[in-house]
């Protein structure tokens, strides 16, 4: 299937084969849609983590289409966890805005406040704002009864990152061939604007270093995704 999704206020062309979405993506919406039906909950709050360069963004607005196709599957909604960096100001203050992704750039406890808001009816949540390179507060209504919040960090083994863990119904993790991400990463920077050598020199400053953290840091999820050399989801377990 090739589809244009709007992610993060941009478009995007994507395609997944009809085995993979038959193989790997209804099945594990069903296995969510089913986990919601039994908890009896209002909403149901999915964590997927992933290493920078694995297509999450742009998954998870795919699977809320597929949601909305679908006979039987609730409404689904993917939220952004970049809408909770620190602002470029406060980043300045602490001179970290060279780093601009790492775990230290967002502001937990405020994402912390939301995850707990999302059991309520309504919540209006942050989205990174790609053209300010800032958040903008209150962008996207929250009206789904499942939630798809996405990020980097969300399975952070980290004191703070870990209580998050407390509003979490089920986690989701991609893995992926950290030379498969390098790639990746380095071919979108040259795509954005950057030279070969400036797209390189961003990715041992900032990606790589964020890839390598993700990969070897994260804890145990309670789904395993594992994206192939060329792109493709692969379910490496699921419970």
């Amino acid at each position: 299937m090739k589809i244009s999704l709007t992610v993060n206020g941009l478009q995007v062309d994507a395609q997944y084969s009809e085995a993979e979405i038959q193989q790997v993506h209804l099945p594990l919406l069903q296995h969510i849609a089913k986990l919601h039906r039994r908890s009896g909950k209002r909403r149901t709050v999915v964590f997927l983590s992933a290493p920078p360069g694995t297509g999450k963004s742009t998954l998870t607005t795919f699977w809320a289409y597929l949601s909305q196709r679908e006979p039987g599957l609730p409404a689904m909604q993917t939220l952004p966890m970049d809408g909770f960096h620190h602002y470029n100001a406060w980043l300045d203050a602490n001179q970290l805005r060279p780093f601009k992704g790492a775990p230290e750039t967002f502001d937990v406890a405020k994402l912390a406040n939301y995850l707990r808001q999302l059991g309520e009816e309504t919540v209006d949540w942050p989205q990174y704002d790609r053209q300010k390179h800032d958040p903008v507060e209150a962008a996207i209504a929250v009206s789904a009864s499942i939630v798809i919040v996405e990020g980097n960090w969300l399975l952070l083994d980290d004191d703070n990152w870990k209580a998050l863990g407390a509003c979490c119904d089920l986690s989701v993790f991609i893995t992926a061939p950290a030379s498969a991400l390098r790639e990746r990463l380095v071919q979108r920077k040259i795509a954005g604007g950057l030279s070969q050598e400036e797209a390189q020199a961003f990715y041992l400053r900032t990606d790589g270093p964020n890839v390598d953290r993700v990969l070897g840091q994260s804890r145990q999820a309670d789904v395993l995704l594992c994206m192939t050399e060329r792109g493709e989801y692969r379910v490496g377990r699921m419970e």
